[in-house]
């Protein structure tokens, strides 16, 4: 369907859609709706296969995807593409993956949007660090064990320019989102701030999705485990006692199909 055929004399509205993790039933209803009644979609690198083959056929579906140091548009193009369809009478639904406002930049879209007039909301979506380590079996909090969960950007403008010290005595569950690329440097961080080589540690590589991978490991040992298993993004990188908990719940699983008897623990 041509877009020139679908212009109004009304504006438009543009809604920033959170796609999840990449299980398309992981979508909310409120997502699915945007996504049927747009009249042109903008989607990006995280949207899964899975999830794209919802689009409607009849819409135009356009890839603005951001590859670490290959980006198809520049954000503040990004920005006045949205602005200019809405403008122009259209229904967008701007699709990303995870949340909006969680690394996703859809505070900056929306800020654009608005200060150009145009109407536009922002639909939530299940982001990457809650979604993936549920898949994996590792609960992000856990009595006794994580009492609070920290999420991290691991992509920097030009630096992690992080406190460390605080990171590595929150005594909290970290996730490092975009943080492959960046394991060895956050390793000798974390190591430097004083937490201690065999916390726990995980790669999980396409969270959510069939091809998902667990990679398990110690911070100690986090960028050579990745380099050896040759984990790529997109990956979360997830520390803390919590990690642990995953081989736990594993085992009962496995102790329950071969009829073995349950261990119990306090």
């Amino acid at each position: 369907m041509s877009l020139n055929s679908k212009m109004s004399s009304q504006p438009g509205k543009v809604l920033l859609v959170g796609a999840g993790p990449g299980d398309a039933e992981l979508l909310t209803l409120k997502a699915l709706k945007a996504i049927e009644s747009a009249d042109v979609i903008f989607y990006d690198q995280l949207v899964s296969q899975e999830i794209r083959a919802l689009f409607p056929k009849s819409t135009p579906a356009i890839y603005v995807g951001k590859v670490k140091n290959h980006h198809s548009v520049a954000q503040t193009d990004l920005n006045q593409m949205l602005v200019e369809h809405a403008k122009r009478g259209l229904n967008v639904c701007r699709i990303k993956g995870g949340d909006p406002f969680v690394f996703g930049r859809g505070g900056e879209e929306l800020l654009t949007l608005r200060q150009a007039g145009c109407d536009a909301e922002v639909i939530p979506g299940i982001t990457a660090a809650s979604g993936c380590t549920t898949a994996a079996d590792i609960p992000l909090t856990h009595r006794g064990v994580a009492q609070g969960c920290t999420f991290v950007t691991g992509h920097g403008e030009k630096d992690l320019n992080l406190n460390w010290q605080a990171l590595a005595n929150l005594s909290h569950t970290l996730v490092f989102y975009m943080g492959v690329s960046k394991a060895e440097h956050i390793q000798t961080q974390l190591l430097q701030a004083g937490m201690s080589g065999h916390t726990p540690a995980a790669f999980i590589e396409n969270g959510c999705r069939k091809n998902q991978r667990v990679v398990t490991t110690t911070v100690g040992e986090l960028f050579q485990t990745g380099q050896e298993h040759g984990v790529q993004s997109p990956a979360l990188i997830v520390v803390g006692e919590v990690v642990l908990m995953a081989q736990q719940l594993q085992d009962l699983v496995s102790q329950q199909s071969t009829g073995q008897p349950e261990s119990l623990s306090a």
